[in-house]
């Protein structure tokens, strides 16, 4: 058993997975298996006390770092806003989005009304306009998942425009309240929920010379596949899309002439068990050859080099999750997460002979900037220790020079310690990140109770060698308020490979508590926590963990607030619902196995429960149903909707929201 002093500023050199030697508990003493990787120390208890303005909005506590920008090849400092742009957005009443074309000479924008076309002088033409309810051209579709952020495609040349045409006339409606009316006034949106109608996509493509519009001939699965990752070749003459029926299982790359919209071949064919999940556009690296991306294939987020005829070779040939930077014809760069899963880092690979470098020296969690050529980057990474730096290095990790190092701006405050590490998944076979952050004036003599904060969910890491290991600065706020605040990654978040993220696939929550109950096993082994006084937080899937956990180990959790929970995953969305459960239909055991509607009658605990009540992501159904049963089995549970917020409470509402959750933890904990 590892011992490390109290305080001790510790760096594992080469990252979270190089710590196995620092074993602190094992299976010997009958807790978890864990290692601590490193230690960000307690600061003077003397110090200022977080406020929880600070907490939530993080005036004066986040660390400035300097944001950089190419200009002619140069790291520039500061953002710099596109004034086309905003004087487009200025001019017209109504954008909802704005693309411009390669040459910058033209722009398309959407509103509630269709699709335009405009230049720098507001001269405005339509593309595609709508009357009919439920039909809309040019924006986003699938609920922005599968990588889509939005619904225009300007061809390389400028000289034609794809775009989406969403039919949602069979997606059913769901009311929000707005109070903000004399009388109050019912705001419907089209909410598909898993199992029932979902949307209709085409992709249709605008000659802005003939100014015909032409749709692609989409005739593979049913009327509601999804179609995403949409990228034009570089010659302008054709466009490819990733084609993924309806329950997400089977995946088509196909290419179509762009001129009429003819189906040209089949380019490569993805599928699965559980789900295919596309996420990423082509990369072009000649006229027929390219960079994909697929996790499907190797058991990895991992990078293919494939042309057009459906030759497919693995670039990145290693055990970890990566993702597409840039390439400049000679190399390719990526994020890797091989040095850790809580850590990026930005590798090349040679094109010519498979070569790999890691191009960030530094442990921690590195964000770049390439400039155009990919001949130098600009690097602005973090870690637990370091608040933020930026560099400017070639491209071969060369550094030219330092052009930002940040203090720590919370030195003054009174920090307690931070302990970062891993602890293995209920399965054995991974490692799991967390973060334990001891109270003010931490003493190991005393008993002190603790917080769990959970999300749990995918796409989403909430520990990283980060700054402060990627803390919310309430986290803080409660360890000076003398709670052990826990929060650990499980099964089902990123950056571990598919068979640790397709855990969860038919039964959300199972995998995850499991997980997380690993860790509680770890907390009640510290003789400094109090078994007795466990409590647990957490928003949207966090909340949905956080019900879960209280009612499934009603023993172990004493106090829990969720927010914005999904209650029962047949009312949630069906392109995420869809994915890692399937449908109600052919799911049917585990959709009930997981519903909280089911386990209403196990809630022992004090349960807070908040709510935005025009949230359009979590609709009300959720939570309110949960309240319901509740009141039908005669348990108590408390419930504070805020009437104006939508799925994420903001701004100084969020004030508000913080003290609520805190001061139920200090009322019943």
């Amino acid at each position: 058993m590892g011992i490390i002093a109290a305080g001790a500023a510790i760096i594992v050199n080469g990252g979270l997975m190089a710590a196995v030697a620092q074993n602190v508990t094992g299976a010997s003493d009958g807790a978890p298996e864990h290692n601590v990787v490193g230690i960000h120390p307690a600061h003077s208890p003397q110090g200022r006390m977080l406020t929880m303005e600070e907490a939530v909005l993080g005036k004066n506590i986040m660390p400035k770092i300097s944001t950089y920008r190419w200009e002619n090849g140069v790291p520039v400092e500061g953002w710099k806003q596109d004034e086309a742009i905003s004087c487009i957005y200025k001019g017209i009443n109504g954008i909802e989005d704005i693309a411009a074309s390669p040459d910058g000479k033209t722009y398309s924008f959407i509103t509630e009304k269709g699709l335009y076309l405009t230049d720098t002088l507001l001269n405005v033409k339509a593309v595609a306009e709508s009357s009919v309810d439920g039909i809309k051209y040019g924006t986003f579709v699938s609920r922005n998942e599968f990588g889509i952020e939005g619904g225009m495609f300007w061809s390389p040349d400028g000289s034609k425009l794809a775009f989406y045409r969403k039919d949602e006339r069979k997606v059913t409606k769901f009311p929000l309240l707005d109070i903000n009316t004399r009388t109050g006034s019912l705001k419907e949106i089209r909410y598909p929920m898993a199992g029932m109608d979902s949307e209709i996509l085409r992709l249709c493509i605008y000659d802005m010379e003939s100014r015909d519009t032409v749709h692609l001939k989409v005739n593979d699965f049913g009327c509601d596949r999804y179609l995403t990752c949409v990228t034009w070749s570089p010659n302008c003459r054709n466009i490819f899309i990733q084609v993924l029926d309806r329950s997400q299982k089977h995946l088509k790359l196909n290419m179509y002439d762009a001129a009429d919209g003819s189906f040209v071949r089949t380019v490569l064919t993805e599928d699965n068990d559980k789900y295919v999940e596309p996420y990423e556009r082509l990369h072009f690296i000649s006229d027929d050859k390219f960079i994909y991306s697929s996790a499907n294939r190797d058991g990895y987020h991992s990078l293919y080099l494939c042309d057009v005829n459906g030759k497919v070779d693995r670039l990145t040939k290693v055990s970890a999750d990566v993702s597409y930077v840039a390439d400049d014809g000679k190399y390719v760069y990526y994020y890797s997460s091989e040095v850790s899963p809580a850590e990026q880092h930005l590798f090349r690979v040679s094109l010519k002979n498979g070569k790999t470098t890691r191009l960030t020296p530094e442990e921690g969690w590195h964000n770049v900037i390439m400039r155009g050529d990919c001949k130098e980057f600009i690097d602005t990474y973090t870690s637990l220790n370091v608040p933020g730096e930026v560099n400017h290095r070639s491209n071969d990790g060369k550094l030219i020079r330092n052009l930002c190092k940040v203090e720590s701006p919370v030195e003054d405050y009174a920090y307690g310690e931070i302990e970062f590490g891993t602890i293995k998944s209920a399965d054995g076979k991974f490692d799991n990140a967390y973060r334990l952050i001891k109270p003010k004036d931490f003493n190991p003599e005393k008993k002190y109770p603790v917080i769990v904060y959970v999300y749990g969910g995918p796409h989403l890491q909430i520990v990283k060698n980060s700054w402060l290991a990627y803390m919310r600065s309430w986290e803080m706020l409660m360890a000076q308020k003398g709670y052990v605040v826990y929060v650990q990654d499980n099964r089902g978040t990123p950056c571990h490979g598919m068979e640790y993220e397709q855990a969860i696939w038919g039964e959300c929550g199972q995998a995850e508590m499991a997980d997380q109950m690993e860790g509680v096993k770890m907390l009640k082994s510290l003789p400094y926590v109090d078994a007795d006084r466990i409590g647990v937080h957490g928003w949207s899937y966090g909340g949905f963990m956080t019900i879960s956990l209280i009612t499934n180990y009603p023993e172990t959790f004493k106090v829990a607030v969720a927010g914005g929970p999904v209650i029962d995953w047949k009312w949630y969305e069906v392109m995420y619902g869809e994915r890692y459960m399937g449908s109600p239909q052919e799911n049917p055991e585990g959709y009930d196995k997981v519903s909280l509607i089911n386990k209403a009658t196990s809630l022992k605990g004090k349960l807070l429960i908040c709510q935005g009540a025009v949230d359009p992501v979590v609709v009300w159904e959720h939570s309110l149903s949960f309240i319901r049963e509740c009141i039908k089995n005669h348990i108590q549970v408390d419930y504070f909707p805020y009437p104006c917020a939508e799925h994420n409470v903001l701004g100084k509402d969020r004030i508000h929201l913080m003290d609520k959750v805190t001061m139920y933890f200090e009322d019943y904990l």
